[in-house]
């Protein structure tokens, strides 16, 4: 968890930084201006997304070192060799879980939220679930166990083999030549994350190619095509809380309120989007027909609202990074404390963007938690070791984050 932390402590600015670059790149020289809202979006699904795993916030039914303790049939010492079979082998994982979550209702929902995004850009990328609290996939790394690869090694090349999946989230490299036939890039993963009915349901894998043209899931991104991108039956949000069980929420009614005990059951493991016929009647959910015409969501802000986003995306960054850096010394159960003011401040600030004018509720419980904090330490945490007065601009921040939601969310 501590180490993660640090890691996350050098990855987070890289990222923001090629985000900002890209948006940078856009504008300049297509005149194009990213869209605040779906950016800032986006790096609020990444910013839960990583709280939730330092925080630990997971169920560990086996781990991979447990498989390698139970069932390896032989023990091999860390080696290039190693690193390269290791690699190889969480690269076929990812492709039979990733075409898992697009293919059963249920294990889509941990993953729709990646795909949610209406428009593709490296900040997308950063797009990850919370919703899913026990990880049952390890299983995939059964062959790497059964071969005795070390648990290190894994620890090492699993974070390596995530990073390596940012770059190709862009419309800006176009083809790459020989490299389409070897490896996912930008051009084959446009076609991944696009609902035309040519491209849905293609190119799973995560680094190496081979593995859709070995199972008949591969198609190159054609010319007269150009992608749509978004989810078929799109989210309607900006806030990524509501966005990761929204999917498994329509499950639930769904299986309450059919009449058929055998769809109950059943709807769980049924092809993603399937819905009991009576209640797809009773109850119809809007859904893409035509991907060339619809209305994209973005509700309109004030450029003043849309600067304010960004103060707050900076203070947030600001305290994920204390957290992070300060892990071990906050400790129990204070960063779980920690954790929850870090997801009602998402959850407000999402609101804000939602034009929502409810905002202001959730951003007085992001504020009575963040005073609560600072009453039961007489400090935000250790803050004053590093700045002796530092609790008081953690204080005059919450003060003027609600006075400001308060307007902001008021306006028509």
């Amino acid at each position: 968890m501590e180490t993660y932390g640090k890691i996350l402590l050098i990855a987070i600015p890289v990222f923001l930084l090629l985000v900002l670059l890209e948006m940078a790149y856009a504008y300049r020289n297509e005149s194009k201006a990213m869209r605040t809202n779906d950016i800032i979006s986006s790096l609020l699904s990444g910013v839960t997304n990583i709280t939730k795993d330092v925080l630990g916030l997971s169920i560990v039914i086996y781990s991979y070192s447990w498989m390698v303790r139970h069932f390896a049939l032989m023990h091999i010492e860390a080696s290039w060799l190693t690193y390269l079979v290791a690699f190889i082998v969480l690269d076929f994982s990812g492709y039979c879980v990733h075409r898992i979550q697009h293919e059963y209702n249920f294990f889509w929902n941990g993953h729709l939220v990646h795909h949610s995004s209406e428009e593709f850009n490296l900040a997308c990328a950063l797009r990850q679930s919370i919703s899913g609290f026990a990880n049952i996939f390890v299983i995939f790394l059964l062959p790497a166990a059964l071969l005795g690869v070390p648990d290190k090694v894994i620890a090492v090349v699993a974070p390596l083999h995530l990073f390596a999946q940012f770059w190709y989230h862009t419309t800006f490299i176009k083809k790459m030549g020989v490299f389409e036939k070897l490896i996912v890039t930008p051009s084959l993963h446009r076609v991944h994350h696009a609902i035309n009915p040519e491209y849905l349901d293609k190119n799973y894998s995560q680094i190496f190619i081979f593995w859709d043209k070995l199972f008949g899931t591969y198609q190159e991104e054609r010319p007269d095509i150009p992608p749509v991108y978004g989810i078929t039956r799109p989210v309607r949000t900006w806030n990524p809380v509501k966005i990761n069980f929204q999917h498994v929420g329509l499950l639930i009614k769904d299986a309450w309120r059919t009449r058929s005990w055998r769809d109950r059951l059943r709807i769980w493991l049924m092809p993603t989007g399937w819905r009991p016929a009576d209640v797809q009647e009773k109850y119809p959910v809007y859904k893409i027909e035509d991907v060339y015409h619809f209305e994209r969501y973005n509700p309109s802000l004030p450029k003043s609202t849309k600067a304010w986003l960004w103060v707050q995306l900076i203070a947030l960054l600001f305290f994920i990074c204390f957290l992070f850096g300060n892990i071990a010394a906050i400790g129990s159960p204070g960063i779980f404390y920690y954790g929850l003011f870090i997801f009602l401040f998402v959850y407000a600030l999402a609101e804000l963007m939602d034009g929502s004018s409810q905002a202001w509720i959730w951003e007085a419980l992001k504020g009575s938690c963040g005073v609560g904090i600072l009453y039961y330490y007489g400090d935000w945490f250790m803050l004053k070791t590093y700045v002796h007065a530092g609790w008081y601009f953690v204080a005059g921040y919450l003060l003027l984050s609600f006075v400001m939601t308060v307007i902001f969310s008021r306006r028509p």
